[in-house]
């Protein structure tokens, strides 16, 4: 399927390992012009390497005026995926100011900012344009000691939907995908534990975990035309868990 977005510019967040690095991966295969954005100079190094011409910002989305001078500068988008994403896992009672703080700036509050530069421009320049936020099952789903990553992935949710209202107008498609768990390095790491992993896998209908390319293929065709009367949804990508 030619999903037709050869030539067009993209900016991936959290762009280094997992989820963006492969979208960014897939985007470039495409003949995308992609601007990748991570906090990790290392990551990006090694990505333009394999990717050449795509473009590189290293900065922590965390901070506002950092996020707006760096991105402030990075010219015409037309597809943007809001990737970056922190999972800080701590029992309720013992949740701290640090975790609720960074994990709202960079989950939900560099999504607004970094959407806002984006969109922006794209209406300074007329054109229609498509965003994808990535969200989780943790939105719609509570698991053990997700309890901040879980709000932030449901205020995600809801600002997709808020996004989509406000910017419909403006022919800029706003979407999620929500995950399962990925079996991305992060992914394997954090649930190797059998018993750990055993207590979703329960229940998955497929019974497995995504891989990668399950996520990007989804991001991909909803940066296409092909999902051009799709705005405003959140689809997972779960094997059937937010089924049960």
């Amino acid at each position: 399927m030619d999903l037709g977005l050869q030539g067009r510019r993209a900016l991936v967040t959290g762009a280094g390992k997992g989820i963006g690095r492969s979208t960014v991966r897939a985007l470039h295969a495409l003949g995308v012009r992609v601007v990748a954005v991570s906090r990790t100079q290392a990551d990006l190094d090694t990505l333009v390497r394999e990717c050449p011409g795509v473009e590189s910002v290293c900065v922590d989305l965390a901070c506002w005026e950092d996020t707006e001078r760096a991105l402030g500068r990075v010219g015409p988008v037309d597809l943007l995926v809001n990737n970056a994403g922190v999972a800080l896992l701590q029992p309720f009672l013992e949740v701290t100011k640090e975790a609720c703080d960074r994990s709202f700036d960079v989950n939900l509050r560099a999504v607004i900012q970094v959407s806002q530069i984006v969109s922006q421009g794209l209406i300074a320049r007329g054109a229609p344009g498509a965003i994808v936020n990535v969200s989780s099952q943790a939105s719609q789903r509570a698991l053990t000691n997700h309890s901040v990553y879980c709000s932030t992935k449901g205020a995600l949710d809801m600002l997709t939907k808020a996004m989509a209202l406000e910017l419909g107008p403006h022919k800029i498609r706003v979407n999620a995908v929500n995950p399962t768990v990925v079996m991305t390095p992060m992914g394997q790491a954090n649930w190797s534990d059998p018993q750990k992993a055993n207590a979703v896998l329960n229940r998955i209908p497929l019974g497995k975990f995504a891989e990668v390319e399950h996520v990007v293929d989804a991001i991909l065709f909803l940066l296409s035309d092909r999902s051009g009367m799709t705005t405003g949804s959140t689809m997972p990508v779960d094997g059937g868990f937010l089924a049960t």
